[in-house]
C-alpha cells in the first residue's frame, strides 16, 4: 500500500550451499588444503611467540602421513585453542584470529592467514577432519572438534596434551595419495620453501626448509666473498628453475633499495628465439607460495628469466592461489624490471662470462629488448649481433660508408646487388632488427637503407628520364608488370634490377577481405588512412641502369634498329625471370623453364650461324 515504510529484513544464508562453494570450488588443486593447514600452523606459532613469554624458542611443525590409513596429521607448537576460540574461529567461516592479531604487530609481516578461509579446504579432501588441541591460556584443558562437513560439527572434552594443535585429515579415497610422506614432501617443500618455522616430514631428521633464501642476509652473509655469494645464490636458483641451467642470479631489488619485493631473478641456460617466452616467478607471500607462474610481473621481454621473490605487500586473493592487480602489484613489477636492468649491467661489468653466454643465447630475444629501455639499448647497442647476409654482425659491423643496408626479403637481384658490392645486408624480416637498427642509427649516425621502400630506393637509384617512346618500349620487352624505371646505381655491370614495393605489399595485406575479418572497423579505417597515401599500383619496380654498357648499347640499338635489339632484350628479360624464381613463393617451375627456353632462343638469335642452322 502506498505510504507504507520499507521494511529492514536479514538476507538469508544457505550455510550448506556456501560450504560446497567455498569448501569445494575456490581452489583449483587439492593441494592447496596441505599449504592452508601449515599456514595456519605457521600462524599459530607466530601468534604464541607474541603472546606467550614461555613460548619455546625452537618451535616446529611436524606433518605425517599414513597411506595405509589414509591419513594426514598436521602437528604445530602453536598457541593451541580454547573451547571459545573453536567456535569463534575455527568453525565461523570468514572469521580469523590472524586478520585482528596483524593489526598493529611487529611480527605482521610473518603473518600469513588474512580471510578465514583456509581450514574449509581441509574438507576437499577429507572425509572427516579431527582437531585435537590443547591452548597455552588452559594447558590443563584439550578439546577435540570433528567434522565431516565443516557446516555441522562436534565439539568435547578431551585429555591435555602439549600445548598446540594436531589436525587429522582422514583422506577421500581419490586422494588418498596425499597421505605418502614422499608426496608430502614434495609438495610441501614447493609450497612452504620460504618458511621460517622448520616444517619436518614425519620422523625426519631434517626440516624440508633447511636453508633460508640468500636475500636474508645474516652476518656471515654480509662478509662474504662475492664469488662464494653468487654460487649460494645459483645454487637457490637451481631449486626452482625446472627446464634450465641458471646462467646468473641478480638479486631482488638490485637498485631500489626497498624492503619489498625481495628475491632473486636469473638468466636461463637455454637459447631463445624472438617469440620465446620462458619466463616463470614464483611469488611467496609472507614466506608461503601462493603463484608459480606469476610470469606477468617479469618484463614481457624477459623471456629468458627466472625467478622467485617473496612480499609482505602483495595481496592474495581469496583462494590466495593468485594476486591482486593493485598498486602494490603494479610496484612490484617496476622494481623488478628495474633489478633486472641493473642485474644485466652488473653481470656485463663483473662477470665477463656469464655475459658472453647471456649474449650468445639470447641474442635475438635481447635485440627485443633493447629496444624497450633506453638503459638496455646503450648496454646491448655494441654487444647484440644483427643477422645479415654475411653472418651474424654487429650494428656497426654493418655500416659501410656511412649507410646501412637493410632488406625486408631475401633472394632475387637484391642479394645479386649487394654481393656484387661486397656490402652486408641485415634480415630486416627476422625479430626487432628493422627497428633495432632505426633506433642504432639515430643514436649513432649514418644512413639506413630500407630496401624496398620509397625511401630506400631513392637512396640506391638516382632516377633519370627517359623518351616515353624509349620508355613504352623497355615496358613492353623487359616487363612483367612492374613498373619502369631509368636509374643510375652501383655496380655498373648489373643492367637491370627489380625491387618489390614492401610498401605495396603492406597495403594489399591490409586492405584484404581477410584483414577486414581480422581488425575492428575501428583499426581498420585508421589502417586505410595509413595506406591511403600508399601507391599500390605496381607490385615492383624493374630499375634499368643507364649506367651499364649493355643497357646504353641496347638502348642505342632500339634507336636504330628495334628489330635488331629485341634479342638482346628477351635475353635480359630472360635473365630478370631466371632471378626472380629464386623468390617464386608458389614454387612455379614453368616460369623457370619459360625463362631458360627464352635464353637459348635469344642466344640462337644473336648468333647469325646458328640462326642460319634452325632455319635448315
Amino acid at each position: 500500500m502506498e505510504g507504507n515504510p520499507a521494511q529492514l529484513r536479514t538476507a538469508g544464508v544457505d550455510l550448506g550451499g556456501l560450504m560446497t562453494v567455498l569448501g569445494q570450488h575456490l581452489y583449483s588443486t587439492p593441494l592447496v588444503a596441505l599449504r592452508e593447514l601449515v599456514q595456519n600452523a605457521n600462524d599459530s606459532i607466530v601468534r604464541r611467540r607474541l603472546e606467550d613469554p614461555a613460548a619455546p624458542t625452537a618451535p616446529r611443525i611436524t606433518v605425517v602421513g599414513d597411506i595405509s590409513a589414509r591419513t594426514v596429521r598436521v602437528i604445530d607448537t602453536g598457541t593451541g585453542l580454547t573451547e571459545s576460540e573453536i567456535h569463534t574461529y575455527l568453525a565461523t567461516v570468514g572469521v580469523g584470529y590472524t586478520r585482528g592479531l596483524r593489526q598493529g604487530q611487529a611480527a605482521s609481516e610473518e603473518l600469513i592467514g588474512m580471510f578465514g578461509l583456509g581450514f574449509l579446504s581441509a574438507f576437499v579432501i577429507a572425509e572427516r577432519v579431527t582437531v585435537t588441541t590443547t591452548s597455552f591460556q588452559q594447558p590443563d584443558r584439550g578439546w577435540r572438534y570433528q567434522s565431516s562437513n565443516g557446516e555441522q560439527y562436534s565439539l568435547a572434552a578431551a585429555p591435555a596434551r602439549e600445548i598446540g594443535t594436531v589436525v587429522e585429515l582422514a583422506l577421500r579415497e581419490e586422494h588418498a595419495r596425499l597421505a605418502g610422506e614422499d608426496y608430502l614432501a614434495r609438495v610441501l617443500g614447493r609450497y612452504c620453501a620460504l618458511l621460517r618455522v622448520p616444517i619436518y616430514i614425519g620422523d625426519a631428521a631434517e626440516p624440508l626448509n633447511p636453508e633460508p633464501p640468500p636475500w636474508r642476509g645474516d652476518s656471515d652473509s654480509v662478509s662474504e666473498h662475492p664469488v662464494q655469494a653468487r654460487k649460494r645464490q645459483l645454487r637457490f636458483a637451481s631449486r626452482f628453475e625446472q627446464q634450465f641451467e641458471p646462467i646468473c642470479a641478480m638479486p631482488v631489488p638490485a637498485l631500489a633499495g626497498e624492503s619489498d619485493p625481495r628475491g632473486l631473478l636469473w638468466v636461463q641456460d637455454g637459447g631463445t628465439y624472438g617469440n620465446s617466452d620462458n619466463r616463470n616467478l614464483s611469488v611467496f607471500v609472507r614466506g608461503m607460495l601462493l603463484d608459480d607462474d606469476a610470469r606477468d610481473l617479469l618484463p614481457g621481454w624477459a623471456g629468458f628469466v627466472g625467478g622467485v621473490i617473496e612480499s609482505s605487500r602483495l595481496m592474495p586473493t581469496a583462494s590466495r592461489e593468485d594476486l591482486q592487480r593493485n598498486e602494490a602489484y603494479r610496484s612490484a613489477q617496476h622494481a623488478i624490471a628495474e633489478s633486472l636492468i641493473g642485474g644485466l649491467a652488473a653481470v656485463a661489468r663483473e662477470q665477463p662470462e656469464a655475459w658472453r653466454r647471456i649474449l650468445n643465447r639470447h641474442n635475438e630475444a635481447l635485440l627485443g629488448a633493447a629496444l624497450c629501455d633506453a638503459r638496455l639499448f646503450e648496454l646491448l647497442a655494441e654487444e647484440v649481433r644483427v643477422p645479415s647476409s654475411h653472418g651474424d654482425l654487429r650494428a656497426s659491423a654493418l655500416r659501410r660508408e656511412g649507410a646501412i643496408h637493410v632488406g625486408l626479403s631475401t633472394g632475387g637481384f637484391e642479394d645479386m646487388l649487394f654481393r656484387m658490392l661486397g656490402v652486408p645486408v641485415a634480415r630486416g624480416d627476422r625479430y626487432a632488427v628493422l627497428p633495432f637498427l632505426r633506433q642504432w642509427v639515430q643514436r649513432h649516425g649514418g644512413r639506413l637503407i630500407e630496401i624496398g621502400t620509397e625511401q630506400g630506393n631513392r637512396q640506391l637509384f638516382t632516377e633519370l628520364g627517359l623518351p616515353d617512346a624509349e620508355l613504352d618500349w623497355l615496358r613492353e620487352t623487359l616487363a612483367d608488370g612492374e613498373k619502369v624505371v631509368p636509374a643510375r646505381f652501383a655496380p655498373a655491370e648489373l643492367p637491370l634490377m627489380v625491387v618489390p614495393d614492401r610498401e605495396a605489399e603492406l597495403k594489399r595485406r591490409l586492405e584484404s577481405d581477410e584483414a577486414d575479418k581480422r581488425i575492428s572497423m575501428t583499426a581498420l579505417r585508421l589502417v586505410r588512412g595509413f595506406t591511403a597515401g600508399i601507391d599500390g599500383s605496381a607490385q615492383a619496380r624493374l630499375y634499368v641502369n643507364l649506367d651499364n654498357p649493355a643497357m646504353r648499347a641496347l638502348l642505342a640499338t632500339m634507336r636504330a634498329d628495334r628489330a635488331a635489339a629485341e634479342p638482346a632484350a628477351r635475353l635480359l628479360k630472360a635473365i630478370k625471370q631466371l632471378m626472380e624464381t629464386h623468390n617464386d613463393a608458389d614454387g612455379h617451375g614453368h616460369r623457370l623453364n619459360g625463362a631458360l627456353a627464352a635464353i637459348g632462343d635469344s642466344v640462337l638469335r644473336l648468333l647469325p650461324a646458328a640462326a642460319g642452322q634452325a632455319g635448315d
